[in-house]
Formats: structure tokens, C-alpha cells, sequence
């Protein structure tokens, strides 16, 4: 028998609120959430019903109502709020990205490890029904040989300096924000690029406002991806075969449709997404899974991918010259 999981939420901020909303509406139990002051878990656990409210991160790993915790915070805290989680027993679902940088991925990942813990990053657009389907196509062959991947991810973001995405302390920039998405989507249609070319314009606060990165796989596949924090373009996708072409209506990476187009532009199948919530439910459906089975990864996001990501992103960073504080 399945055993209920009952998650913790590690930060009570804007994501935190989406991912309880769509767990809530699908039926899966929320039992604590944990804020750095008791007057905002309060709020929150208020707002959906939630039974525990803690006014520190250590409370709210110290939870005996806890079964996995969601790490919901700012991109530098995720290393050391998920080995939090992790010694205290708690299987943990790390927001993107997932750490820093590889060094941190390792880390944690040995930590899970040890404790015999799913450790999983919440990249939740692998798990959405349109991603579900499009592997299918390419796994039939119906595109024929797949070629090249063109994706961007740019949004019109608040131009305030001490904004999370403008601030260097607090990981900011449109890579890691941004950019992880197309990356981890080359990723998962390509594997491991044998080649990587990244140019960057950066903000006045000196973090990137805009990445472009030429990935280069196996066989000649490539992945073209573009992420801008300061200007929003179309947030489409296109996966391009030999025979057909997928076209990912915006915005690619939320739950979406697409059209598969024959070469000669003759639709050959019109997909359309079935959700009625934001879907981040089966990224925790994943974790759940992966417990209820024993195991402690997957296929669909193996936790070696998640630190060979960061291994990518890493070189983007050190091509473009964007370093955080303390590194």
C-alpha cells in the first residue's frame, strides 16, 4: 500500500504559495510550513488550512508531522536548507536551481545518500502532461531524427535593484532564474553536451540580464537557448527532426500545448493540455512515488542529472564571467 506523504514547506514566498495551491487542489496533505518569522508561517498556514505553523526553518525540519519538505527560498539558502531537512529525515524537493553550483549538487546529493533520502529538484516542467507526450512522439519516431532545439525563456522582471533577480547576493540573474529552464530542456532531449557557447549582457548590479548559450550534443544535435530578465519575447519552443517539427505554444515551460508539423506543415497532431492547476503537483507526485517504491531517484530527472546540470550551468558562468559573493 501507497503511504500518504506529508510535506513541510521551507519558505512561505510567491512559489511556495503556487506549489501548496496546486497540492491542495489534487488532494495531496500539507502539514506544516516553516517562514523565518512566526507572524508569516502564521499567515500562510492560515490561508490553506495548514495545521503546523513554525517561525524557523529548524522547527520546521524538527516536525515529527513531516515527511518531505519543499525548499522554497532563495537560491544561496537551498544547499544548506535541504542537508537541514536531510539530517533531520526528511526527503527533500529542492526549487530550481537546484544549488548554486555543482560543489553544493554533491553535497547534497551524498548527503541523501547517506541518509537513504529522496533528494529531487523541482524542474516541474518534466513532468508536465505536454512534456509527457512530447517524449512519446520522439520516442515513436514520428518526428524522425531529432536535430536542433530552440528555446528562450525571457520575462519583463522588476527593474528595483534590491529585487531578488537583480541581486547578486541573493543569486539573481537571468541563467539561473531563467535560463535553467531551456538548459535542462536541452538536457533532457540531448543528454550531456560535448560543446558549450554562452555570451551575456549584464545589469548594473552585476548579474546577467540576458544569456544566450549554444549547446552541442552528440551527432551534431543542438540546442539554441536565450533567458532575459528585462524583456519578454515569446516564450515558445521548437524541436526540430528530420521528419516533423514540435511547436510549443507559450508558455513552453507551464503547462501547455503544442502542434506537430510534417515538413511539408501538415499538422500530425494537435496537443492540448488538460490541466486546470499550475501542475507543479507532479514534480510531488514524483518524490512520492520515488518513496512509496524504495527508490531514490528516477528516469525522468535522475538526481545525477540535476548536479551534471549544474555542472553546465557552471561553465556557462565561468564563459560569461558571473560570480556571486563568497565563491
Amino acid at each position: 500500500m501507497s503511504t500518504t506523504i506529508r510535506w513541510g514547506i521551507l519558505g512561505a514566498g510567491g512559489i511556495a504559495h503556487a506549489f501548496v495551491s496546486d497540492l491542495l487542489a489534487t488532494g495531496q496533505v500539507v502539514t506544516a510550513v516553516g517562514s523565518r518569522s512566526l507572524s508569516s508561517a502564521d499567515l500562510f498556514a492560515s490561508k490553506y488550512g495548514i495545521a503546523s505553523a513554525h517561525a524557523s526553518y529548524e522547527e520546521l525540519c524538527s516536525d515529527s508531522g513531516v515527511d518531505a519538505v519543499y525548499i522554497a527560498t532563495p537560491h544561496p539558502f537551498h544547499a544548506a536548507n535541504a542537508m537541514m531537512a536531510l539530517e533531520a529525515g526528511k526527503h527533500v524537493l529542492v526549487e530550481k536551481p537546484f544549488t548554486m553550483n555543482a560543489h553544493e549538487a554533491r553535497a547534497v546529493v551524498a548527503l541523501a545518500r547517506t541518509k537513504g533520502l529522496v533528494a529531487l529538484e523541482a524542474m516541474w516542467t518534466r513532468w508536465l502532461p505536454h512534456m509527457v507526450r512530447l517524449r512519446e512522439i520522439i520516442a515513436a519516431g514520428m518526428i524522425g531524427d531529432v536535430r536542433t532545439l530552440i528555446a528562450d525563456h525571457t520575462q519583463k522582471l522588476p527593474i528595483d535593484p534590491k529585487h531578488r533577480v537583480n541581486a547578486a547576493e541573493l543569486g539573481g540573474g537571468a541563467l539561473l532564474d531563467l535560463g535553467i529552464y531551456p538548459v535542462s530542456f536541452a538536457w533532457d532531449l540531448f543528454g550531456k553536451p560535448e560543446g558549450i557557447v554562452a555570451t551575456s549582457a549584464f545589469s548594473e548590479t552585476g548579474v546577467d540580464r540576458a544569456t544566450s548559450v549554444i549547446l552541442q550534443h552528440e551527432g551534431g544535435r543542438t540546442a539554441v537557448t536565450y533567458s532575459a530578465l528585462d524583456s519578454r519575447g515569446s516564450n515558445r519552443a521548437v524541436v526540430i527532426g528530420t521528419e516533423a517539427r514540435i511547436e510549443i505554444d507559450p508558455v513552453w515551460y507551464t503547462a501547455t500545448s503544442f502542434t506537430v508539423l510534417s515538413a511539408d506543415d501538415r499538422v500530425l497532431e494537435r496537443f492540448e493540455c488538460p490541466l486546470v492547476t499550475r501542475g507543479m503537483e507532479y514534480q510531488a507526485r514524483e518524490l512520492e512515488r520515488l518513496v512509496n517504491e524504495g527508490k531514490l531517484t528516477g528516469t525522468i530527472l535522475p538526481v545525477e542529472q540535476t548536479v551534471a546540470i549544474m555542472e553546465t550551468l557552471d561553465e556557462v558562468r565561468r564563459q560569461i564571467g558571473l560570480r556571486y559573493p563568497d565563491e
